[in-house]
């Protein structure tokens, strides 16, 4: 039997014992626990099983105040995480959540309004350049594939350490002018890849005054 199970039946035990008044100990038994896995998956960085625990204790007792401030912190901990992956929506309703128990929380305002703010530059951007995300990725990997030049050129190096073939050096120095050019190229590419961010992608040829992909809201500052 899963714990999520276990704690329905205790929970339903509760509200039959409630009536007999010996509701009290079990219900302030599943809250200390509730509230001490919660503390324990939040020290060690496990957010939503922190999140799961305080609301499950909350559940029992709406009015803790340590299940509360957990809750919160959880809560913002994930708000945060999907802010990162730019799950704006997913984030702002985890702080919605939260804010039921802490509406005056300094800590989930400022988030709110970061990511607030955040979104309505993705809208800008995306108005500006609608298929950024794409040229994104296909930059992000070009400076992957850097790494791996980086790495043919430092094996290049270790391996003279031991045949000393200064053909080895050789080949090193040449990596070492592709991976040059290869860095000038692609800091070109990110230089314009700003620019149409900024001010909006050309439009393609035969579209539309109405089909436009420029922008019609004002360039990110």
């Amino acid at each position: 039997m899963s714990m999520v199970k276990r704690l329905s039946l205790i929970v339903a035990a509760c509200s039959v014992l409630a009536s007999t008044g010996c509701a009290g100990p079990i219900e302030r038994w599943i809250v200390d626990t509730r509230v001490h896995q919660g503390e324990v998956a939040l020290a060690r960085g496990n957010v939503q099983d922190a999140e799961l625990s305080y609301r499950l204790a909350l559940r029992v007792d709406p009015a803790d105040q340590r299940a509360r401030a957990g809750y919160v912190d959880a809560s913002a901990e994930l708000a945060q995480l999907d802010y990162t992956k730019g799950q704006f929506d997913d984030a702002l309703s985890a702080l919605n959540e939260a804010a039921k128990y802490d509406p005056a929380s300094v800590r989930l305002q400022g988030l709110r309004a970061t990511i607030e703010e955040a979104r309505l530059k993705r809208e800008i951007v995306v108005s500006n350049y609608p298929t950024y995300r794409e040229a994104g990725v296909t930059i992000a990997r070009a400076y992957q594939q850097l790494d791996v030049s980086n790495r043919a050129l430092l094996t290049a190096i270790q391996r003279f350490s031991y045949t000393y073939n200064s053909d080895d050096l050789t080949d090193a120095i040449k990596k070492s002018y592709d991976l040059q050019l290869d860095l000038a190229r692609n800091t070109n590419r990110l230089i314009a890849y700003r620019q149409l961010v900024e001010s909006g992608a050309p439009r393609e040829p035969g579209t539309s005054e109405g089909t436009s992909t420029a922008g019609s809201l004002l360039p990110l500052p």
